[in-house]
């Protein structure tokens, strides 16, 4: 808003001309987002404790985190405003693909606010059926996949580039629209099975939009693009607005939810930007990178994984417990220690999908 505003005064007022800059105004977006969080934060957790909208007993979770029970959730919404009002103000909103990353954030917040509300309100343990979640992540990434198919906004979309690999390439053809539907339903779920202990999926979702901020900037400007040799697609420069909004809102959001956290994001939030970092890697054309910037995220759901079919088939289990933060709990590892150690390992992740811009 504030771009199509101020903007066109540049001719009267020249400091203005600093709103053409995505970098002024992602900084001042994340900037924003964090101020949001700490102003909005503190009347939030008075409003969820005075409506008892807090945690209750899980199952399946290590003994010690019932000392959590009762400790307040759907901290989702915090992250959510602190994500979209910033972006509304300093993004471009003729950009199609700000109102993209708008529209998943809203739509798969809505999924997850109903499954906290038939938890949190309605008393069901099991929240929204598994198949009506299913059914709203898959129903965003079919919409995406066929606006990008028929719009043509990404440019040679349906051909999914290979990491490590130059000018490598995978046509999908008319599967591209079902691979945006298990790529940002596949995210969404990641990231909400990675929500379990304080600060852990918050920290590593900052660690993937730093990173995806970086690939942003550089996919949406021709001369990076070209001297990276990666595809150039105009306008998704301003998907840096966005990423600066939701790291901002990451980091407010993380001062009250590290240990011992003051409040859940529940899967308001975890379903929500889960799907934003799928959203994302589609948008710019780096689907497979999700795999190496989200690395803890698919280790965390692969184990959820092996651990039914084996259970299932081998009547066993790999792990102790899964998750596998929960696992590392089975072994001994205080709750901070795992979670800083997988925010190193996220952390190495992201520098290792950065390094393969200089490979392609």
């Amino acid at each position: 808003m504030f771009y199509h505003l101020l903007y066109p005064l540049r001719d009267y007022i020249s400091v203005l001309n600093v709103f053409r800059y995505i970098s002024f105004r992602s900084a001042y977006a994340a900037v924003t987002a964090l101020l949001i969080s700490f102003l909005l934060g503190p009347i939030f957790l008075r409003w969820l404790r005075r409506r008892s909208l807090t945690d209750g007993a899980r199952e399946f979770v290590p003994d010690s985190h019932a000392v959590k029970v009762g400790t307040p959730t759907m901290g989702g919404l915090l992250i959510l405003v602190a994500t979209l009002v910033p972006t509304l103000l300093w993004a471009r909103l003729d950009n199609d693909f700000v109102w993209i990353m708008v529209v998943a954030t809203l739509w798969l917040g809505a999924v997850g606010f109903t499954d906290d509300f038939l938890k949190v309100v309605r008393k069901r343990r099991k929240g929204l059926v598994a198949r009506y979640k299913l059914a709203g992540q898959l129903g965003l990434g079919l919409a995406i996949g066929l606006f990008i198919y028929y719009s043509g906004i990404v440019s040679n979309a349906t051909d999914v580039q290979l990491p490590f690999f130059k000018d490598a390439v995978l046509s999908l053809g008319a599967l591209y629209v079902l691979f945006v539907m298990l790529t940002i339903t596949a995210s969404s779920n990641a990231v909400n099975l990675t929500d379990g202990l304080d600060g852990l999926a918050i920290g590593l979702v900052l660690l993937c939009t730093l990173t995806f901020a970086g690939f942003s900037y550089v996919t949406g400007n021709v001369r990076f693009s070209d001297y990276l040799n990666i595809p150039y697609i105009a306008g998704t420069g301003e998907l840096t607005v966005y990423c600066a909004s939701l790291i901002g809102a990451s980091l407010g959001f993380l001062w009250f939810n590290a240990h011992p956290a003051e409040v859940f994001m529940g899967d308001t939030g975890s379903l929500a930007v889960g799907g934003a970092l799928g959203t994302l890697a589609v948008l710019i054309r780096k689907e497979i990178w999700l795999v190496i910037v989200g690395g803890v995220f698919v280790l965390v759901a692969a184990s959820v994984i092996i651990q039914i079919l084996s259970v299932k088939l081998r009547g066993r289990r790999v792990f102790l417990m899964s998750p596998l933060h929960h696992h590392f709990q089975q072994k001994g590892w205080p709750e901070s220690k795992v979670v800083v150690r997988f925010w190193i390992a996220g952390a190495l992740f992201a520098l290792l999908s950065l390094s393969t811009l200089k490979l392609q």
